[in-house]
C-alpha cells in the first residue's frame, strides 16, 4: 500500500516516525511519501518538505507568512495527485492538514487523522469539517473519545498515547559516559526545554536563564531542538554559564532532577520521565490576547488537562517572569512537594492507557484500506 503522511511539527515527526515503523511491520509492501522531519526520514527516506520550513506559530506569524503557506498547500495537492496514495494520514498540524483533507476527500482519497486537532480547546466548529473530510480518527487522549462520541456523535478510536512507547523504548544511557562526553559536572541537572521554534526559544530562554545564578548547586542544560542549528544557541551560551546538548532531549530528561518546560508536548514527555517541572509560556502579544479570547481551557499543559487539576505549575505570559520562576523552581526542588508530583505522575500514566499506540493505529489503518 502507498501511504502519504503529513506532519508539520517536531512532535508530529516523532509520532509519524513510530507510526511508519509500525506500518512497515503491519504491511510488508508499504511505501511512503511524507512531510516531516529527521525521525521520519530515518524510517522512510527524504521528506517532501521538512517541518522546519512549515512551522509558523501564532495568529500574527501565520498572517505574515500567508503567501508561503498557500504555496505549500498548492504544492502538497499537486504532490498527492502525482503520488496517488491509498490513504492520506494527517498528523496533528490542523491549520494546514484540514485544508488538504477537505480537498483530498473531494478528490476521492481515503483520509485518516492520527492525533486529533485540539477542537476541545478552540475552533470546536471544525467538527463539521472533520465529519465531512475525515474517514477515520485516532485519538490519543482519554477525554477526546468522550468529546467526539458523546458530544458530537462522531465515532473515533482511542489508541492510547504514543509517547508511552517512545519513552519506554528509550535505551538506558550510561550517566557517567554522558556527563563526560558533554563536559558536565556531577551536580544535579535542571533541564531547560525552551521549545522548537526560533521565536519561542528566544522569548523563553531569556527568562529561564535569568535565574540560573540563583541555583549554584545545580547545573542547567539547554535541550537543543532538532529543528535548530547549534550556532543559533551560541548567543545564549556566551552570556550564561550553561551547557547546550543538541538532539538529546530524552537523554537529558532521563537524568534531570527538575525541568523548566515550554508549553506543548514536552510537558507530557517530561512528566512521563517522572521529572518535576514548571510549565512556561510567553507568546507574541497580539497572538496571545487573541488566543486568550477564543481558547476556553482551565490549563494549557497536557499534564493538567488530562488530570483535570493543577499537577504542575503554569507560568503564562506576564506571570512568566524571573521572580515567579525562581519561586516555583525552588518549590519543585523541595522533597515533600516532589513526592506529591510523583504520585500524580503515576495516576497520569494510568489514564493514558498502556503501550502499543503506534502499532494499534497502524493495524487499524491497514485493516480499513484492505
Amino acid at each position: 500500500m502507498k501511504y502519504y503522511l503529513i506532519a508539520g511539527e517536531a512532535s508530529g515527526d516523532l509520532h509519524g516516525a513510530n507510526l511508519i515503523k509500525a506500518l512497515k511491520e503491519t504491511d510488508p509492501n508499504a511505501n511512503f511519501r511524507f512531510w516531516g522531519g529527521d525521525l521520519m526520514q530515518a524510517q522512510a527516506g527524504t521528506p517532501v518538505k521538512h517541518y522546519r520550513d512549515l512551522a509558523f506559530m501564532g495568529f500574527a506569524e501565520v498572517l505574515m507568512n500567508l503567501r508561503t503557506i498557500l504555496k505549500n498547500i498548492a504544492f502538497c495537492k499537486e504532490d498527492i495527485t502525482s503520488y496517488k496514495p491509498d490513504v492520506i494520514i494527517f498528523i496533528d498540524y490542523p491549520g494546514f492538514n484540514m485544508r488538504i483533507a477537505k480537498w483530498a476527500k473531494e478528490q476521492g482519497f481515503k483520509t485518516q487523522y492520527y492525533i486529533s486537532p485540539q477542537l476541545w480547546a478552540w475552533k470546536e466548529n471544525r467538527i463539521k469539517s472533520i465529519k465531512q473530510s475525515i474517514d477515520e480518527m485516532y485519538v490519543i487522549l482519554p477525554f477526546e473519545k468522550k468529546f467526539y462520541e458523546e458530544k458530537h456523535n462522531f465515532p473515533v478510536h482511542f489508541v492510547g498515547h504514543p509517547l508511552i512507547d517512545a519513552i519506554g523504548n528509550q535505551t538506558l544511557i550510561n550517566e557517567k559516559k554522558f556527563r563526560k562526553e558533554h563536559q558536565l559536572s556531577d551536580k544535579p541537572i535542571i533541564a531547560l526545554l525552551p521549545g522548537s521554534r526560533k521565536q519561542e526559544i528566544t522569548k523563553m530562554l531569556e527568562v529561564m536563564l535569568s535565574i540560573t545564578p540563583n541555583f549554584p548547586d545545580y547545573q542547567f542544560i539547554i535541550a537543543g531542538a532538532p529543528s535548530q542549528e547549534e550556532a543559533f544557541y551560541e548567543a545564549f551560551l556566551k552570556k550564561n554559564r550553561v551547557k547546550l546538548v543538541m538532539n538529546k532531549t530524552y537523554d537529558i530528561l532521563s537524568l534531570a532532577h527538575a525541568a523548566l518546560v515550554t508549553s506543548g508536548t514536552a510537558t507530557l514527555e517530561t512528566a512521563l520521565f517522572k521529572v518535576p517541572e514548571v510549565v512556561c509560556y510567553k507568546g507574541n502579544f497580539i497572538s496571545y490576547h487573541i488566543a486568550k479570547r477564543v481558547i476556553k481551557l482551565d490549563f494549557i499543559s497536557l499534564v493538567n488537562l488530562i488530570m483535570e487539576q493543577e499537577v504542575v505549575t503554569e507560568l503564562i505570559q506576564d506571570k512568566f517572569n524571573k521572580k515567579n520562576l525562581k519561586k516555583e523552581l525552588t518549590k519543585i526542588l523541595e522533597e515533600q512537594h516532589r513526592k506529591k508530583i510523583f504520585e500524580n505522575y503515576y495516576v497520569l500514566e494510568q489514564k493514558l492507557g498502556g503501550r502499543g499506540a503506534s502499532l494499534k493505529t497502524a493495524q487499524l489503518i491497514y485493516k480499513s484500506i484492505t
